[in-house]
């Protein structure tokens, strides 16, 4: 793996109305023909994604989308996917055509802020004509950042690309959220610090969902996160796990395994040492660990009838005993019983019922920004249903959740007083 996971890159989201420039402004920051160009309104229609280097930030994922007052026979369609952009969006450009404001302009406004989004303005085709001093301070006061820019211009004259290309990233630079400029650690907070090397044991079972000839995401994240804090890893399958536990002369100060091993993992580390798994680690780092582990203790009081919903971030065939599709629905009806009923989302579909549920549980969201996953707890936690994921409510089905929460005191002590609540 050459590249950075698309879940780790900023997502900055281009919107617009139709025609405004969005597409021909964005060729014009990549410096290549990322999205087709053309004076007919509409030429965008489904969100186009181009990843990328963009210093002095990093990685970052561009996303182009459809006008916001797209009237087409799919005009609907395409707004809602345009919509999803901005949720998905770490930082959102607004193309404003000459600087005019209009209401599809002012609805993306004001949907940015009321996800605390941070918005960069861009008047285009200031050739044609340049907005006054008033209208400039009128942007200004409901963005974060104003560009004043002819695409059409710089697209022929590279001094004046280079000037606009260095403005915009100073102007994201400025807003990135923190979160992107300092990325969270995954595990290396977990493993102490100062004399010696500490050691992390990943527990990793090779089976029929183990991708051939290498390791899921997480797996591959934390090593990278251990080595960044001159930490050591060794990675062992769980049949080998106890075995190998007693040639170390130490115990060693962290124990990482995959959500499925949970209940072996746990009989086989002593108590001593803390243990937990790869997606409670990613509930961590992609969204809130407490309100997840929160989450988890409904499991304890759902009832036959109750309806849950399994969402997977990725959008993938499903495999023989897949995790979300086989296996988590079998533990659930063994544990609830057979009238449990089980819904499925997959890939960015996100239902628009969620009011029906009892209970969200979702994947480790490793294909997810932290922002997307931040905003599904949002609009959970607006509908009255509990979120937790496939590591803590695996956990929790395999009667092992109080120990691999252990290294989170918040997430215990908050699951142990939801539990306590609902039951």
């Amino acid at each position: 793996m050459n590249e950075t996971p698309k879940g780790l890159r900023l997502h900055i989201g281009f919107f617009g109305r139709t025609n405004a420039g969005k597409s021909s402004f964005l060729n014009l920051v990549t410096g290549q023909q990322t999205s087709i160009v053309s004076p007919v309104a509409g030429t965008t229609t489904d969100v186009v994604r181009k990843s990328m280097e963009l210093l002095p930030i990093g990685p970052v994922t561009l996303l182009d989308t459809a006008g916001l007052d797209d009237e087409s026979d799919l005009g609907k369609l395409r707004v809602e996917r345009t919509e999803e952009a901005l949720r998905s969006a770490d930082v959102a450009v607004l193309v404003l055509d000459r600087g005019e404001i209009e209401e599809a302009d002012r609805y993306l406004i004001r949907r940015a802020s009321e996800q605390n989004t941070p918005l960069v303005a861009v008047v285009n085709k200031v050739d044609l004509s340049a907005p006054g001093v008033q209208r400039i301070a009128e942007i200004r006061a409901l963005s974060s950042a104003v560009l004043q820019v002819s695409c059409a211009r710089a697209a022929v004259d590279d001094a004046d690309r280079e000037r606009v290309v260095r403005e915009f990233k100073k102007a994201i630079f400025d807003v990135c959220p923190e979160s992107f400029l300092s990325q969270p650690a995954l595990l290396s907070d977990l493993l102490p610090s100062g004399a010696g090397v500490p050691l992390a044991v990943l527990v990793v079972p090779i089976d029929l969902q183990a991708p051939k000839g290498r390791l899921i995401l997480p797996q591959v994240q934390a090593i990278r996160d251990a080595l960044d804090a001159d930490a050591a890893t060794t990675v062992v399958k769980e049949r080998e796990y106890r075995s190998f536990l007693t040639r170390l002369f130490s115990p060693p100060e962290l124990v990482v395994c995959d959500s499925q091993v949970a209940l072996k993992a746990a009989a086989d580390t002593p108590d001593a040492v803390p243990l937990t798994t790869f997606s409670i680690l990613m509930s961590r780092m992609k969204g809130d660990v407490a309100e997840m582990a929160r989450g988890a203790a409904r499991l304890a009081s759902l009832r036959s009838g109750d309806r849950v919903l399994v969402a997977e971030a990725c959008a993938h065939h499903a495999l023989e005993d897949d995790i979300g599709s086989v296996k988590i629905p079998r533990w659930l009806r063994q544990y609830v019983g057979e009238g449990v009923s089980i819904d499925h989302a997959r890939g960015r579909d996100w239902p628009k019922n969620l009011s029906e549920y009892r209970l969200i549980i979702h994947c480790g969201a490793c294909t997810l920004t932290r922002r997307e996953m931040l905003w599904r707890l949002a609009e959970a936690r607006e509908r009255g249903v509990p979120m937790t994921n496939y590591g803590m409510a695996i956990s929790v089905l395999q009667g092992v959740a109080e120990r691999t929460l252990s290294p989170f005191p918040l997430a215990l002590d908050a699951y142990r007083s939801a539990l306590k609540d609902r039951l």
